[in-house]
């Protein structure tokens, strides 16, 4: 690594932040329907409005943290993150839930820059590794934060959300003192233009080799899991009984397997298994894991489930980031990860809004084999591609 102590404050910085959105993923959809009375449906909505805010701003702050640099974006960003967790406590009807579900999604477009930061301080060796620590700080994230909630949640919603708030509020006080700028060169201002998506951008970033074809299977592989971004915990409480606290568990079962695969596992597969069959078994876990979890039948069941779930999206998420980065130039780093994210936001729109309308109009089953079957079929297209050389990796 070049930077060590660099790479040690954004992972630190990445999971304080993701510590208070966790807190929010079990509750977000139990409160919406159980307090505000909000339709599966509309649940789906409002888990969709966070990804599509950030499918159009993450091209937006990946191309400005190109220019002002990373840590001034990453700061901004924090302040905005925390004060829609403080809306959210005060949250009575769906218009209130729904903006500050877009002020979170605003805040949470610092991904691409985050993910940048470590580009600039890793070299391509070292970069699936560096990648894997975000990941890591997803993952704890997900084993603390949906625990937290869920326990918070026995006291009332409203802090869940002072709680999200506070921890936002500490990740900037701490990125502000200790997180140095990353960027050595900065792009000028002259030429920069605000657009939310441009058209031109999409096109020629798809015909990198490579790249587009990693882009689309990030996109297939984030749909299939955002499919039941908004029902698993309403499967959870509505079929199968759990409390908040469950979901939590459950949750943080996810969070514990994504962060020992993407913590370090995952650079130990990288040297063991070729590109290629680190996507497959990523993926043949994924569909699996999907697959099965309405049928799991009591906690022990939907955990175990749970557990092959997380493997898959734990093996594949840091893999295809790390191939996105590997095979894009240098000096647009951060332009290609913001798109990328926004891309997954796209996915994580589609996804829900799909998984709510399904669970309410198909059947609770509905959302997860539809994510299970996107897997599978993402399985046959990678394999094609490889075959035809469409995708060329080892």
């Amino acid at each position: 690594m070049k930077n060590k102590k660099a790479l040690t404050i954004i992972f630190l910085t990445v999971f304080i932040d993701l510590l208070g959105f966790g807190i929010l993923i079990p509750i977000l959809p139990t409160f919406a329907s159980g307090e505000l009375g909000i339709s599966d449906f509309g649940i789906g909505v409002i888990i969709a409005v966070y990804s599509l805010t950030q499918f159009l701003f993450n091209p937006i702050i990946g191309r400005i943290s190109d220019r002002v640099g990373r840590r001034p974006i990453i700061l901004v960003t924090l302040l905005i993150t925390s004060f829609s967790y403080i809306l959210f406590s005060f949250s009575t009807t769906f218009l209130i839930l729904f903006a500050s579900r877009f002020l979170a999604g605003v805040g949470g477009s610092n991904i691409g820059a985050a993910q940048a930061y470590i580009a600039d301080i890793t070299d391509k060796s070292n970069r699936a590794k560096g990648m894997g620590m975000i990941g890591a700080a997803f993952g704890l994230g997900f084993v603390f934060g949906p625990i937290m909630g869920g326990i918070l949640s026995e006291y009332g919603y409203q802090y869940v959300g002072f709680a999200s708030a506070g921890f936002s509020v500490l990740a900037f006080l701490f990125a502000f003192i200790f997180l140095p700028e990353s960027l050595k060169e900065k792009k000028p201002m002259a030429n920069f233009s605000i657009s939310l998506f441009k058209i031109s951008d999409f096109k020629s970033i798809m015909k990198i080799p490579n790249v587009g074809v990693f882009i689309f299977l990030f996109f297939i592989i984030i749909f299939s899991v955002a499919n039941i971004y908004g029902t698993f915990a309403l499967l959870g409480q509505k079929y199968y009984g759990f409390t908040n606290r469950e979901n939590g568990y459950l949750f943080g079962i996810i969070g514990i397997i994504s962060t020992i695969i993407q913590g370090g596992l995952i650079k130990r597969l990288s040297t063991m298994w070729s590109e290629k069959t680190i996507i497959i078994v990523g993926l043949i876990a994924l569909m699996f894991g999907l697959g099965l979890l309405p049928y799991g039948s009591d906690f022990t069941g939907v955990a175990l489930i749970s557990v092959i779930l997380a493997v898959g999206t734990g093996i594949l998420q840091p893999t295809l980031i790390s191939l996105v980065s590997k095979y894009s130039p240098e000096d647009r780093q951060g332009a290609i990860l913001g798109f990328n994210q926004s891309i997954a936001s796209l996915a994580r729109v589609l996804g829900p809004l799909w998984g709510g309308f399904a669970f309410q109009a198909l059947g609770y089953e509905a959302p997860f084999v539809t994510g299970g079957i996107f897997a599978f079929i993402t399985i046959l297209a990678t394999l094609y591609l490889v075959k035809t050389k469409k995708l060329n990796i080892n």
